[in-house]
């Protein structure tokens, strides 16, 4: 199972936070994103969303549809977001278009079996996958990229 972790891009200071908006610079990165990602990601992958108006702008630049859930909010603890990918076991590719503490907390867990904060950047995307092994599961990280980079 892939599953690929998108940071929101850059947004603009505020409150209520819910419903922080991207800035123009935070658009930019999202269009880069997601004009790299279009052709990678598998027709069958399943798009899931932050409820929050940021997430949500970083996720229409994708031409694709995607479901909102509760369970990818900010400061959700990082289970929730594996819940709601259905890691490891769903049968699809999931990108989750999230936030920092809890997308680098997931990364984290995942890559190191610890629960502390990674770093990822504004904008970012972390691309992992879940293989069978003759000794057993492995998580494999398959792509590191920040929108000045593409």
């Amino acid at each position: 199972m892939d599953l690929i972790l998108w940071r929101h891009a850059d947004a603009e200071p505020g409150e209520p936070d819910m419903e922080r908006k991207l800035t123009g610079k935070g658009t930019k990165q999202a269009a880069r994103i997601a004009e790299w990602l279009e052709p990678r990601l598998p027709d069958r992958c399943r798009i899931i969303v932050s409820p929050a108006r940021r997430a949500q702008q970083t996720a229409l630049a994708l031409t694709r549809k995607f479901k909102t859930k509760d369970e990818i909010a900010p400061d959700v603890p990082p289970q929730s977001v594996l819940e709601a990918a259905k890691w490891p076991d769903g049968h699809e590719p999931v990108l989750v278009v999230g936030h920092q503490p809890t997308l680098g907390r997931v990364a984290a867990l995942l890559l190191a079996n610890q629960d502390v904060e990674w770093s990822i950047p504004k904008g970012a995307i972390w691309w992992l996958s879940n293989r069978a092994r003759s000794h057993g599961p492995q998580v494999a990280l398959r792509v590191v990229i920040a929108p000045d980079f593409v």
